[in-house]
């Protein structure tokens, strides 16, 4: 789904690879209350930060969590909208409010059926094994 897909930037026509990469929790890297998600986008890095509070109401609101999965692809079908769009302007980072977690969230698992539907996560060859 969005874990690997192209895009059309809206402005220039040109074919993006979107890839992920990883979810970093933000609180060790930026003392941020958030989920960062990275994706290279032709080979560009880009994260989507997601607040931490997303995860909390999607618990309150439904009874189940945000898997690591889910958040990437969250963020993904974030990103694809925000490139067809014509929001992306070459940012680095983008920030998801509480409510548009939630709303691609809707989104994606309306596309998946379930979550046991979801890709898994590719392996990362940028992983460093632990000594």
């Amino acid at each position: 789904m969005y874990e690997d897909f192209h895009v059309t930037d809206r402005w220039t026509g040109e074919d993006l690879h979107c890839q992920w990469k990883a979810n970093i929790v933000a609180i060790a890297t930026r003392h941020a209350d958030a989920v960062d998600v990275r994706y290279e986008v032709n080979k560009r890095p880009v994260w989507i930060a997601m607040p931490c509070e997303a995860w909390v109401e999607q618990k309150k609101r439904t009874g189940h969590v945000i898997t690591d999965q889910l958040a990437a692809q969250i963020a993904g079908h974030y990103l694809k909208g925000a490139i067809e769009s014509g929001y992306d302007n070459g940012r680095e980072m983008y920030t998801m409010s509480i409510d548009e977690v939630l709303d691609h969230l809707d989104v994606v698992l309306h596309e998946a059926g379930h979550t046991s539907k979801l890709p898994t996560l590719p392996a990362n060859d940028d992983a460093q094994p632990v000594p």
